[in-house]
């Protein structure tokens, strides 16, 4: 008898519905402990479950993912495809809606990618933290020089230079002296706005409380580097070893760099199976408005939603974030055309659907953008135009 498994997850546990074909039904909570998990898996054995559906609730479902996926056929569902009405809704009737969805072959499971990809994103996601944290201490950092009235950062290009890092050295060990510090800044910046007024804005009242703060937030900005260099060189070296020949290729594309090659193998992997078209990846990274389609007449969202088609994945906040950092990289680097025509010659990803593009964002005919616009580019300036019938 073909029995299947709904699961609502929670941090703290799991409520479950097994559901048989003669209506039978079996309903339970457990643990998400380790031990509670092997024993929830056991269970499911003994009683003949075959499949296993689940909703993508944060993190939670992911140790769930990786105890059953060696015994079961698993559905991670994207929430929002299986919304229930208001008013009848429960921890229980959750799972056992989720259940019943399953039963009745009404779930689309998302795409979950292999381990080694998986693994990739980690280290990915993590540098997109590193860099959200690099950016805090610097403009804290830049708040306490201004406390001091060490004005450089008005003068600088930016607040991550050689020169200006420099200065905050020798300010955290406690040096003060305007000549000493004015003799890090570039010739070039000295030169622009005059020494004298370099020389002022490195004049300040720095105290020792001041003197080891900045020590801090430097010591802080070189561990946020250390560590942005080592998952650099982790991604690297799991690419150069799992996905060589892909790597290779996409490094031949002219403006794909070292890392943003890494970080396309990290977001869509290397199978290009799951993504059959260039709408299908771009729907995938969130860059896509949804249709609603009411009395003949088709409206387009405004804002990038979570799409769920073949081949496609539902993607976090986070998720999403990181994907639209790299989807128009990844659709040159696959070789689509906006046309979804394919071109093997243009192609430099092995796929079963190939294309060719340039910018590698497909934008159906007569669709806005997510935010609604439509971005003009002139020879002289780069300026947003109201879409149709918005304001």
């Amino acid at each position: 008898m073909k029995r299947v498994c709904g699961l609502d997850v929670h941090k703290d546990n799991a409520f479950v519905c097994i559901l048989g074909e003669n209506g039978e039904k079996i309903e339970f909570k457990t643990g998400v402990l380790t031990v509670e998990l092997d024993s929830f898996r056991n269970r499911l054995v003994e009683l003949g479950v075959g499949e296993v559906a689940m909703e993508s609730t944060a993190v939670y479902w992911m140790p769930i993912w990786r105890i059953l996926e060696s015994d079961f056929k698993l559905y991670l569902v994207n929430p929002l495809s299986i919304k229930q009405l208001p008013g009848r809704k429960s921890d229980v009737k959750d799972a056992e809606w989720i259940a019943t969805c399953l039963q009745k072959g009404l779930i689309r499971g998302s795409f979950v990618p292999p381990l080694a990809v998986q693994q990739l994103r980690q280290y990915n996601r993590r540098l997109f933290d590193l860099n959200k944290q690099a950016v805090y201490v610097q403009n804290k950092m830049d708040a306490a020089l201004q406390r001091c009235n060490i004005r450089i950062s008005n003068y600088v290009s930016n607040v991550d230079t050689k020169g200006y890092r420099e200065v905050v050295e020798l300010l955290s060990e406690g040096t003060t002296d305007p000549e000493l510090l004015t003799g890090k800044i570039h010739r070039r910046t000295v030169n622009k706005h005059g020494r004298d007024t370099i020389k002022a804005a490195l004049t300040g009242v720095v105290t020792d409380v001041d003197s080891d703060l900045l020590r801090q937030y430097r010591e802080e900005l070189d561990l946020l580097r250390r560590h942005k260099l080592e998952c650099l060189s982790k991604m690297r070296e799991m690419c150069e070893e799992l996905y060589p020949e892909e790597l290779k290729r996409i490094e031949e594309i002219p403006g794909i760099s070292a890392q943003s090659a890494t970080q396309i193998i990290a977001e869509i992997g290397a199978d290009m199976k799951m993504f059959l078209t260039a709408r299908t990846l771009v729907a995938w990274a969130g860059l896509k408005p949804r249709n609603d389609g009411s009395n003949g007449k088709s409206s387009h969202a405004g804002s990038p939603t979570e799409i769920s088609i073949s081949g496609s994945c539902s993607l976090n906040a986070h998720g999403r974030q990181a994907a639209r950092r790299t989807a128009s990289s990844a659709a040159s680097a696959t070789g689509w055309s906006p046309s979804g025509r394919k071109d093997a010659s243009r192609c430099r990803l092995p796929l079963q659907e190939n294309c060719s593009s340039s910018s590698g964002i497909y934008w159906p005919k007569g669709c806005s953008t997510p935010t609604g616009w439509h971005r003009q580019t002139t020879p002289k300036m780069n300026h947003r135009i109201p879409h149709k019938g918005r304001p």
